[in-house]
């Protein structure tokens, strides 16, 4: 498996995200950009990220922030994030800047495109697609759901898919039923997979001796989550990955 540094950028700044891929598949396949949590590019999103590439698939780890920048712990990873979600327009070219990066590299299939996210990064994944991009799927792991501008809805072009904790403290169900009411008022195909007794992070096994508040891992909702997305790319793609 490949694993290089992919500069890109937008009218804001110089970014650098993680390309993996494994040059022993066939070109040109389907390319997935992975957002992170609110820390940046960390253990988590590489490891998701590995899977998926030793799938078949290209992935593009995006940097939310700039020159590949993470925070150590979770007060500056909320400052980090609240400065990149306080400007929509802003936090959406950062989004676009990545899935273009990924649909412009040679081995992408750029007409078989997802993008995924896991707590922010699955809010920036929605909001990716509230601009119209054009993704074939996009898979929100435990993210949030309000956006400044929910009437971009519309514009969404992708299948989407929403796994949520029945148990998040931080996202609630009532916020999830707010984003059900906004997805009814448009054609968009979506779903929303909720796991019972899961907290917010649920995919993230670092979380097991972490005593961060509010979060904790669900091995039963990473797994049903994860196979749920799969299941989604082999309907978009049209190809078995697995």
């Amino acid at each position: 498996m490949k694993k290089i540094v992919l500069g890109y950028r937008d009218r804001a700044a110089e970014l650098k995200g993680i390309l993996l891929t494994d040059d022993s598949a066939a070109s040109p396949r389907p390319g997935v950009v992975l957002f992170p949590d609110a820390r940046g590019i960390g253990t988590h999103a590489i490891a998701r990220a590995e899977r998926l590439a030793a799938l078949g698939f290209v992935v593009l780890v995006a940097d939310l922030y700039g020159d590949g920048k993470t925070a150590p712990d979770v007060p500056q990873a909320i400052e980090l994030m609240n400065g990149l979600r306080a400007d929509t327009a802003r936090w959406r070219e950062r989004a676009e800047a990545a899935h273009l990066a990924l649909a412009g590299h040679d081995p992408v299939d750029a007409t078989k495109l997802a993008a995924i996210g896991y707590c922010f990064g699955g809010s920036t994944a929605l909001e990716l697609a509230r601009t119209g991009a054009n993704l074939a799927a996009v898979v929100s792991f435990h993210g949030g759901f309000p956006s400044e501008r929910p009437e971009d809805a519309a514009n969404i072009k992708a299948k989407v898919l929403v796994c949520h904790g029945a148990a998040d403290a931080l996202v609630s169900l009532t916020q999830l039923a707010n984003f059900a009411r906004e997805m009814r008022a448009t054609s968009v195909d979506w779903q929303a997979h909720v796991y019972g007794g899961a907290a917010h992070g649920f995919t993230n096994p670092e979380l097991i001796d972490a005593s961060i508040p509010n979060h904790a891992y669900h091995a039963d909702a990473d797994r049903r989550s994860w196979a749920a997305m799969l299941g989604l790319f082999d309907e978009v793609f049209a190809t078995a990955m697995r």
